[in-house]
């Protein structure tokens, strides 16, 4: 299990993309490694292998189950309306893994996620105990959350507050398809991958 490795469980679609987005840029400016289901794209691994494979991994884990519902393009399905239930799947591998992976395993930490107060009471009782952090749906709040969080679970006195990752991931977010383009790559279908090495790398001076 990797020290620094933050497992990213969250809805990939194009309306959740920026706050995606916030996140890993978080995480990257507060110092540890972003993962998640999109960082390989081999075809000889099932997803629920990869999965399994990252978050054994990862020691910390972020978990945004506010899309378990009929929100965003789900609730725009006409044939199928369903609501998402990847984020509670994986959230349970997570927390089974911390559970009964190993002396190793024990040391995860765990951000749960949602944008209304106890509402997870209604179709996850069985985290009862582990209350998520409510947020205001949008990129700032999440930030806020995210930092705060790693900034108390790691240990890492030295993660700015969120408020100033807010700031720097618009600016960040304000210069992108730029970067994208300098580097002949179009900004509505960038991977994970190079999400990543342009957050790094960037320089807001």
């Amino acid at each position: 299990m990797n020290a620094t490795d933050v497992f990213i469980n969250c809805p990939f679609s194009a309306d959740y993309k920026e706050r995606f987005w916030a996140i890993a840029y978080t995480v990257i400016r507060s110092g540890f490694e972003p993962r998640c289901a999109l960082e390989a794209d081999n075809s000889g691994e099932n997803r629920y292998g990869k999965i399994c494979r990252i978050i054994k991994e990862c020691r910390y884990g972020v978990h945004d189950i506010s899309y378990t519902g009929l929100y965003g393009e789900a609730a725009q399905d006409a044939d199928f309306p369903l609501p998402r239930f990847n984020m509670p799947f994986e959230l349970g591998l997570f927390l089974g893994a911390q559970s009964y992976g190993g002396p190793k395993q024990t040391a995860k930490t765990t951000l749960i996620l949602d944008t209304k107060p106890y509402r997870f009471q209604k179709f996850l009782s069985d985290i009862a105990g582990h209350d998520p952090r409510v947020y205001g749906g949008d990129a700032t709040s999440l930030i806020e959350q995210v930092a705060a969080w790693l900034r108390v679970e790691g240990r890492r006195a030295e993660i700015p507050g969120g408020e100033v990752i807010a700031a720097d991931f618009a600016a960040f977010m304000a210069i992108f398809p730029d970067v994208c383009r300098a580097a002949k790559l179009n900004p509505d279908n960038i991977t994970f991958f190079d999400f990543k090495r342009f957050a790094a790398a960037a320089d807001l001076s």
